[in-house]
């Protein structure tokens, strides 16, 4: 069940999974930062006669830019979608998993919840809600057959950065300015999260070069770590 804002996108998408692997595949055009919107998904998941025994958190975007500039609306609207509609969508989806003594959710938080990011203080923070969100209801659930992986992917090859429209102090877009040894595909991303999710792991971040930097960093005090990300951050 393939649910976003984009139902011409998403049609799209189910033809090729239904011709390439021959799955059912449906279709619901959903803004999931609207609270009306996301609670009539449940009822819709009813009428399909469907059971959501997997659950992926994966709709998102970013608000880039000094805090005190930025749209007030837009950045409660990347809390609503970050945060509100996680927390939603598990709400409805985990009692039934619990109940049925099986199924999994995977929540796509990022490697920017790893510490708090300047210019980017309300996406850091959200994917930050995300991570302790999940390794909590990881260990809340163990023993019931249903499992909890958060997926920390450091820059992947999307337009997410473009669509965000901010250039770190490199003259750059963000993963341009980290390079290529950081960089990795969508689908080296979606396989590690699908593997993790399978194993049962907590926390997935699926590039070496990225978790060995976040182990490395996570030793180093705020005192110094956040100048240095606010330099780096800063627009030029």
């Amino acid at each position: 069940m393939l649910v976003a804002r984009r139902r011409a996108r998403l049609d799209e998408l189910a033809g090729e999974l239904t011709a390439q692997y021959g799955v059912r595949a449906e279709t619901v055009g959903c803004d999931v930062g609207k609270p009306a919107a996301r609670g009539r998904l449940t009822s819709q998941v009813a009428k399909l006669g469907l059971e959501i025994d997997v659950l992926v958190n994966n709709a998102g975007f970013a608000a880039f830019g000094p805090f005190h500039d930025s749209d007030p609306d837009r950045e409660l609207e990347q809390v609503r979608v970050l945060v509100e509609a996680v927390v939603a969508l598990t709400s409805s989806f985990l009692p039934g998993m619990v109940a049925r003594g099986r199924g999994a959710i995977l929540n796509v938080a990022s490697t920017a919840g790893m510490q708090p990011m300047p210019y980017s203080a309300g996406y850091s923070a959200a994917k930050a809600y995300a991570l302790t969100f999940s390794e909590a209801l990881h260990y809340e659930l163990r023993g019931r057959g249903v499992t909890v992986t958060v997926l920390a992917p450091g820059p992947v090859a999307t337009d997410f950065w473009q669509i965000a429209g901010w250039e770190t102090s490199t003259g750059r877009s963000f993963e341009q300015s980290l390079g290529r040894p950081t960089m990795i595909s969508p689908e080296h991303a979606a396989r590690a999260a699908v593997d993790g999710l399978a194993s049962g792991r907590r926390v997935v971040v699926p590039s070496l070069a990225v978790r060995t930097a976040m182990d490395a960093v996570r030793y180093v005090p705020h005192a110094f770590k956040l100048p240095v990300i606010e330099w780096f951050m800063r627009r030029k």
